[in-house]
């Protein structure tokens, strides 16, 4: 197993997409199709002519040849997908996790990007600009009229060029005119601090840097908390959508001493894949929880699962999202990528979460809010229009709340976790017995 192995781009803060990757090559062969599947493509190929010569309006060929395409692909399930050149680069970035741009993660409020927060040492910090700025214009090109994705791909470039952003701040009496130069922005997968004697860890997504920034994040909590006073940690991957299988694996394995993580299957029963756990348990057997909600999908879901199954970590929280599939990205040349699916990923236990999630150890559930009572904040896998029914799917199907209060002094299943850790509260779940682990035979 390779230990080494999220999307930031010029300043909005983007999740991975719901899945876990593979690579694979192109140039890939496919059985023969049959006389009746070649009977069937003469038919799109005079559909395809008549709607080129016919259309009330001229239409893009390129265009009509991708949608159909996709729509093949969509047909299959939700995750399998063909990206253009454009679309698979952005995927490159986000499982890359660095790019050029400013430094600033932003949201859309009052048809003006409105800043969060600059991240630290960044083009856009060193230039001044502060939390709660909202842009207005960029280079010029007024803001209100654009989509967040618009506004944030306007202000990706190459690293070194510059851009002028037109700033409204609170207090000015004018606008404010900022020169930005670009630079290459590293993203933090992993966001840490302490709790007094708990280390607490959040993993935003699975990209190329995960694993390094656990570690990293493992070595600063034991250097700020001694190790007799340290109660033990939460890793908390609620709202975590997925990311690069291989980097589920190697955190998984960062907390574990031994037993298979997690293993794929794909069409063919001999295609199985196995990936086991080295000798060697990063936080020194310390007591873990790990939290999940609606919002954790496909890699952080083999995380919990591995550290559930094999009594590693005590599992707090809601529903996960359920989806249990793997994706092989084949590059296409000039022409994209094919986003495949090609296999179903299994826990230790030797179960599918594919449209069920996993059940958390201890159940407990987070209030919305009064602005969102009411509203439809559940995330499942078995909602998704054409998804892969999972083997131990039920009625009851998958995911649940996928929220998390901003302020942690609300946040109930956190405070849950370190009551857990602190003994302030007790559970036959907590702590697991290693020696009970479930693995497959």
């Amino acid at each position: 197993m390779m230990r080494k192995f999220s999307l930031l781009l010029a300043g909005a803060l983007m999740g991975a997409s719901a899945m876990s990757l593979v690579y694979g090559a192109p140039g890939s062969t496919a059985n023969a199709a049959s006389s009746d599947t070649y009977k069937q493509l003469a038919i799109f190929g005079d559909i395809f002519e008549r709607v080129r010569a016919q259309y009330v309006t001229p239409p893009d060929d390129k265009a009509l040849v991708e949608n159909a395409i996709n729509g093949m692909l969509t047909s299959l399930d939700p995750h399998s997908s063909y990206m253009n050149a454009e679309e698979a680069q952005d995927m490159r970035v986000q499982t890359k996790g660095e790019f050029g741009g400013l430094g600033i993660e932003v949201t859309m409020e009052n048809n003006l990007v409105k800043v969060i927060t600059p991240i630290d040492d960044t083009p856009a910090a060193k230039a001044g600009v502060l939390a709660g700025d909202y842009i207005a214009k960029i280079d010029g090109t007024e803001v209100n009229g654009m989509t967040l994705n618009d506004a944030v791909d306007k202000m990706r470039g190459p690293v070194g060029s510059p851009i002028k952003l037109t700033i409204i701040r609170q207090g000015a009496d004018k606008p404010i005119e900022v020169t930005v130069v670009r630079d290459t922005i590293k993203v933090k997968a992993v966001k840490y601090r302490v709790e007094n004697d708990v280390g607490y860890m959040k993993i935003t997504s699975f990209t190329e840097k995960t694993y390094d920034d656990l570690e990293d994040a493992i070595d600063h909590i034991k250097k700020q908390v001694p190790k007799d006073k340290l109660k033990g940690y939460v890793l908390d991957l609620r709202l975590n959508p997925g990311g690069l299988l291989d980097q589920a694996v190697s955190v998984s394995d960062a907390f574990l001493d031994r037993g298979e993580i997690v293993s794929t299957r794909g069409r063919d029963p001999k295609d199985v894949t196995r990936f086991d756990a080295k000798a060697g348990d990063d936080i020194d057997g310390k007591p873990l929880v790990v939290l999940v909600n609606g919002g954790s999908a496909s890699a952080s879901e083999i995380v919990a699962g591995a550290l559930q199954d094999l009594k590693r970590a005590t599992v707090v929280g809601t529903q996960s999202f359920g989806k249990g599939s793997v994706q092989t990205i084949i590059p296409l040349g000039e022409n994209g990528a094919l986003r495949l699916t090609t296999a179903l990923y299994y826990t230790p236990s030797g179960k599918s979460i594919q449209g069920k999630g996993i059940t958390p150890d201890i159940e407990v559930d987070q209030p919305l809010p009064p602005e969102l009572q009411g509203r439809d904040v559940t995330r499942g896998e078995s909602d998704l229009k054409g998804h892969i029914k999972g083997a131990d799917e039920s009625d009851k199907g998958s995911g649940s709340a996928a929220y998390v209060p901003p302020d942690p002094k609300d946040d109930l299943q956190l405070k849950y976790a370190e009551e857990l850790l602190r003994g302030e509260k007790t559970d036959p779940a907590f702590p697991p017995n290693p020696e009970k682990a479930v693995m497959n035979q």
